[in-house]
């Protein structure tokens, strides 16, 4: 959220914004797909280790500069998340390291469990969004409380980087490794990419720095109110989780990805036309507590249907053309926005997900995971 703010205070319009978001999407999708294929010979601690540095360069980088060549290869090469789900070079070598913590029948809950932690925190992240507006109070220069934001993120590098160091070191042998990164499960995980693509895709045109702006311009939210609102819409996202676990475990985890995501697109949608400002925040909420629930399930069901050796591969190529999709549409909103159609990038958003729901069920309904069959 605060990226949209401090790109708009150094002068930049909505199609500048959506393109440093497009460059920070594609540059994270990359490097993602290397490390996911880096995952299964080498250390996954020491990758993560070195993506906390990196997050710590990132956010020093952003304070230091104004210039928007250099805030584009910032955007690119860092850490930089312009929306609030999932895309992340940390998230492939998390859920290789966490889904070996947990049986088959349980593995479903660990990942909400994970997935509320971080919702959770990203709830109260937005509502601290607000703070440069206290530091203004306070005698500091807007566009430098902005920046001492930016430095705070870079000592959430660090300190998330002291919490990485706690993980235990590989110990796996060298014969336990696949020779190739993906085997007998490639087919499976090639068609989940595509999929995951259009929902990725669809998801660009709403992410929270458009979502933002969005509320910013239409309805004159200011920077507390806004940072209030998705202090709330984060929690009753990361309050699905849980409730994602518990329907997934009685109706499956495709049925529950499926059934629970088609309602939010619905809400997206009908937000985007409704003039008045509290009923759009209703339907933006409602959309919120029904939207990730498919987040925990996905990287269930991911995990479950290909074999161990292939698990972080599978993190890796699943989540790559999720960034390569979701980093086209957000220029794409941006040059929506700049021609004063606000609300096409929501319609579109919504319509696609629900395409990219109905293909799901119809390509997957049958390839169940272990404790399903």
């Amino acid at each position: 959220m605060l990226l949209v703010v401090y790109l708009t205070e150094l002068g930049y319009g909505a199609f500048e914004v959506g393109v440093v978001a497009t460059a920070a999407l594609l540059g994270s999708a990359l490097m993602t797909l290397g490390i996911g294929l880096l995952g299964p010979a080498g250390s996954q601690r020491t990758l993560l280790l070195f993506a906390s540095v990196l997050m710590t360069a990132t956010g020093l980088a952003f304070a230091m500069t104004g210039s928007y060549p250099a805030l584009l290869l910032i955007a690119f090469v860092g850490t930089i998340n312009p929306t609030a789900g999932n895309v992340s070079i940390f998230v492939p070598m998390e859920h290789a390291l966490l889904v070996g913590a947990a049986p088959d029948a349980g593995r479903t809950r660990m990942f909400a469990i994970y997935g509320l932690t971080g919702a959770f925190a990203a709830a109260l992240g937005s509502l601290a969004a607000g703070s440069p507006e206290l530091l203004v109070s306070l005698g500091w220069t807007r566009l430098g409380a902005l920046r001492a934001m930016f430095v705070l993120y870079a000592a959430l590098g660090i300190a998330g980087g002291l919490m990485y160091r706690l993980v235990p070191r590989g110990t796996a042998a060298a014969d336990e490794r696949p020779q190739f990164a993906l085997g007998p499960s490639r087919k499976i995980v090639y068609r989940l990419a595509a999929l995951f693509s259009i929902d990725a895709f669809a998801g660009g045109f709403a992410v929270q720095s458009l979502m933002a702006l969005w509320l910013f311009q239409k309805f004159g939210m200011s920077l507390t109110a806004a940072g209030l609102f998705f202090f709330w819409s984060g929690l009753l996202a990361a309050f699905s989780y849980p409730a994602a676990a518990w329907i997934a475990a009685r109706f499956g985890l495709i049925n529950t990805m499926v059934y629970t995501h088609i309602p939010s697109s619905l809400c997206l949608i009908a937000a985007a036309l409704v003039p008045d400002l509290h009923l759009a925040l209703a339907l933006l909420l409602l959309r919120s507590a029904l939207s990730q629930m498919d987040v925990p399930t996905r990287s269930s069901y991911v995990m479950a249907v290909v074999t161990p050796p292939e698990r972080a591969a599978a993190a890796s190529v699943t989540s790559v053309p999720r960034g390569l999709a979701s980093a086209a549409s957000p220029a794409l909103a941006g040059a929506l926005f700049a021609a004063g159609w606000t609300a096409w990038p929501f319609i579109l958003c919504g319509a696609l997900k629900i395409l990219y729901d109905l293909m799901l069920l119809w390509n997957f309904r049958h390839i169940r995971p272990p404790e399903e069959r």
